[in-house]
């Protein structure tokens, strides 16, 4: 019911930087907690960063900590995850999702953007 449509992914080199964005659509984007997960070739998807509703917790995966920011705009139903520092390990199709808190799970799903990250 609710449409996530990601952009920003690309190719860029090692050392370089992306931000990638994800807008909502819907009138109750400020109820979701927001996700980043990527899925490498040959890889289980993975997360990489969540995002409160508020925006005021942010929690990262251990390989992109220092490197990767979420944030978010509420008024502009639109999550971003800014990619700093890129290796090519990074290089995956990125998701962005969203849950309804408490609970765990995250319901809706975008179509993913692809970030390829040569050496």
């Amino acid at each position: 019911q609710v449409q996530l449509v990601e952009s920003g992914g690309g190719l860029v080199q090692a050392g370089g930087s992306l931000r990638l964005s994800c807008t909502a659509s819907g009138r109750t984007f400020s109820t979701y907690s927001m996700g980043w997960f990527r899925q490498a070739p040959g890889k289980e998807r993975e997360f990489v960063a969540g995002i409160s509703r508020s925006g005021d917790t942010t929690d990262y995966a251990g390989s992109v900590k220092g490197r990767f920011i979420i944030s978010r705009d509420n008024a502009k139903n639109t999550v971003f995850l800014q990619m700093n520092s890129l290796k090519p390990e990074d290089t995956a199709v990125y998701y962005c999702a969203a849950r309804i808190p408490p609970q765990a799970r995250y319901i809706y799903w975008g179509q993913g953007t692809q970030v390829t990250v040569s050496s």
